[in-house]
């Protein structure tokens, strides 16, 4: 192919949640397209809300217990299924598994509401690119540090490491409007009939579920930037 001397520029807005996984692996093979996309399209990403968890308390709950109790599978078929996750996960280029010192502690479920005003905050102080850090930090401190990612404590410690203001995230933590615009984007994506993520909205009106393969991503993308032209 031909490479093209105009780069299109196309927004993403990804409506995600921490504790998922195939949220992870959508953006390594999101990534991945990119990179193949490099000189044709240029991406704009944005976090948006979902919490698949909303009523989870903040004490948490232990993964395999939750996950069987909310699809009633077996402990054999969760074990099985997360072996499945973590080889697609090294191919997309991420990790699932534990990367801590010592035996890895209980893999939990948390209350999100916290992580997606932190992510909020980011995206309205700092932009896409640290909303972006922020992000990817969470996924680590979940996935492979196991971290409590409904303590203040350790959400206000990756903020600050992902170059955030610590006592900016402190307040933003408790802030009401700050929340109200969370729940209206997650209110949001209810109506846009979004009810599984990953979910992408590409230049604010085109769908891609799930999490895909790099080359669906690719001719997606690469769809989405024939017709805004053919528009422009």
């Amino acid at each position: 192919m031909v490479a093209r001397h105009v780069t299109d520029i196309l927004t993403i807005d990804i409506y995600s949640d921490v504790m998922c996984p195939w949220c992870l692996i959508g953006y390594g093979q999101l990534t991945k397209a990119l990179r193949e996309l490099e000189n044709e399209i240029t991406a704009e990403i944005r976090w948006r809300p979902f919490e698949l968890n909303p009523d989870m308390p903040s004490e948490g709950e232990e993964q395999e217990a939750h996950l069987q109790r909310k699809y009633r599978r077996s402990a054999e078929e969760g074990a099985g299924l997360r072996n499945q996750m973590k080889t697609i996960a090294e191919g997309a280029g991420v990790s699932l598994s534990y990367e801590g010192e010592g035996e890895a502690p209980p893999a939990m479920m948390w209350n999100t509401r916290d992580c997606h005003k932190l992510l909020a905050f980011a995206l309205e102080q700092a932009g896409p690119g640290a909303q972006t850090a922020l992000k990817l930090a969470l996924f680590r401190a979940h996935f492979n540090q196991r971290a409590n990612l409904s303590d203040h404590t350790v959400l206000l410690d990756i903020a600050a490491e992902t170059g955030l203001h610590r006592e900016a995230a402190r307040a933003a933590l408790t802030d009401p409007d700050l929340e109200a615009r969370v729940l209206a984007e997650e209110a949001q994506a209810w109506d846009m009939n979004i009810s599984g993520v990953p979910a992408m909205i590409v230049n604010g009106k085109f769908l891609i579920p799930g999490a895909q393969a790099p080359e669906v991503y690719v001719n997606a993308l690469r769809r989405v930037a024939e017709k805004s032209q053919a528009k422009g």
